[in-house]
């Protein structure tokens, strides 16, 4: 029960209706209490719990990628963070409660480099992939030194192998050596360049899947 003292206009102490009074230094003050939530898991909350989940899975095994694709839109967040808040609001898709992550949207790397031209992959070789690509340093603002970043994604096994200061543009395939355990997995594919100094980065572009040997 609560205690009004000097009235109506006087300082409140304890509990009256949904408003709690009290004193701090010598100063009376209310809060309103807040209302309880009947339902905290509400459809669209544990959609959105769902979706965050699906994001989760696809971008930790994908760190050390998002913090050199994302360096740019680390303000006031971390790169991962942005990474998150990206994907959660462009590369979800599936009804509920099957969320899945678009991979030919869910950018690991944005920048306004210009990126790779004609980019293709080749798993024929048991233990690697490699990743080609058409020499284009001639156009746009890229350049010859730019360095070629790739990754092989593994979602069954949550984990990927990735190079991130890789061949020269002009160089035209990096590959890249992955565990001789992802034998039979399906792998997700990507690359994006970067500046030589790491300064700029181009955005990622998805080369599809394939089965690892």
């Amino acid at each position: 029960m609560g205690v009004i003292s000097q009235g109506i206009l006087g300082g409140v102490s304890g509990k009256v209706g949904n408003v709690v009074g009290a004193s701090w230094k010598g100063i009376d003050y209310l809060r309103i209490k807040p209302s309880s939530v009947a339902n905290p898991r509400t459809e669209g909350q544990v959609n959105q719990r769902n979706k965050f989940t699906v994001t989760l899975e696809y971008l930790q095994p994908n760190l050390g990628f998002i913090q050199k694709g994302y360096k740019s839109y680390a303000v006031q967040k971390t790169e991962f963070n942005a990474a998150m808040s990206y994907v959660l609001n462009n590369a979800i898709t599936g009804a509920a409660p099957n969320f899945t992550v678009d991979y030919a949207l869910a950018l690991l790397s944005r920048g306004n480099l210009s990126g790779a031209l004609n980019p293709a992959t080749d798993l024929a070789t048991a233990g690697q992939v490699e990743f080609t690509w058409d020499d284009n340093s001639a156009e746009g603002n890229a350049n010859a030194t730019d360095k070629a970043m790739v990754l092989v994604y593994n979602p069954s096994k949550k984990e990927s192998m990735y190079i991130l200061d890789g061949a020269d543009r002009t160089v035209g395939s990096q590959i890249i050596t992955i565990p001789s355990t992802y034998a039979g997995d399906t792998v997700e594919l990507f690359m994006a360049f970067t500046t030589a100094d790491g300064s700029i980065v181009s955005n990622s572009v998805y080369l599809g899947s394939g089965t690892a040997n």
